[in-house]
């Protein structure tokens, strides 16, 4: 007997450096899955996802990044409560006719950081605001790590580029980047830290995996701090989201 493939994807834009689209192949031909197909779908605007999605047959998966995490839900018949409380989407199971968001980048962060923290990564700064900065918050709530948020914009509660210091840099032991600074082909940026205040007890996580070492991770490193880049969160992210699309119920 001759199943139909069982489609997934990935929606965003651009979508030239995708990480899923190659994995998903390479695992797939892995693991001898032949019943499955993953494609890149470029959207160039979100107001296109009700029309894509009813146009690929078999569609029950699919992933979803920048600039859409956040975009997606009012398009979405259902949220998970880790994806209702973070208020970003990066994984859509479809079944039996509706559409439920996930968030695994989450899953990702929290298992991929988790061996590397010490006593004294106890505050965080996280530099962004986007929806996957707002999964590293989820995340390092739920290991009580407590944090603030840096922008280029001034908000309430809100620290910004310009308020870094080295009291402020020596405080907050562990600095996620979630902004994009530094991805290639842009290798000669990073984000506007004092990067001078940084010591062999800072951990720094950029989310970014190409480069894998961008230079916001090279000046840290120079400066004696433990590095860590994204790649491993996107396989865990990844491998969470088949997880959820080949659940049962």
């Amino acid at each position: 007997m001759i199943y139909p493939v069982r489609k997934f994807g990935l929606i965003g834009y651009p979508l030239s450096h995708s990480f899923s689209q190659k994995y998903f192949a390479d695992k797939f031909q892995r693991e001898g899955i032949t019943e499955c197909s993953y494609q890149n779908y470029p959207l160039a605007s979100i107001e296109l996802f009700p029309e894509l999605i009813a146009g690929i047959n078999n569609l029950e998966g699919l992933n979803v990044t920048i600039p859409y995490k956040e975009a997606v839900i009012p398009l979405i018949d259902h949220l998970d409560e880790t994806a209702k409380s973070i208020g970003a989407v990066n994984c859509i199971h479809f079944k039996q006719g509706t559409s439920t968001g996930y968030n695994t980048d989450v899953i990702g962060f929290e298992r991929s950081l988790r061996p590397l923290l010490q006593t004294y990564h106890s505050n965080a700064l996280i530099l962004g605001t986007g929806g996957a900065a707002k999964a590293v918050a989820f995340a390092l709530t739920r290991m009580g790590i407590t944090f603030h948020y840096v922008s280029r914009n001034r908000k309430e509660q809100q620290l910004t580029y310009s308020d870094l210091d080295k009291e402020i840099i020596l405080h907050h032991r562990l600095i996620v980047n979630t902004t994009p600074l530094g991805t290639s082909p842009n290798i000669s940026e990073s984000p506007p830290i004092p990067y001078q205040y940084i010591e062999h007890e800072h951990l720094l996580y950029d989310l970014v995996y190409n480069p894998s070492e961008t230079l916001f991770l090279q000046k840290g490193k120079e400066r004696g701090a433990v590095i860590k880049n994204g790649y491993e969160m996107l396989v865990l992210q990844a491998e969470a989201s088949w997880e959820i699309w080949n659940k049962s119920v």
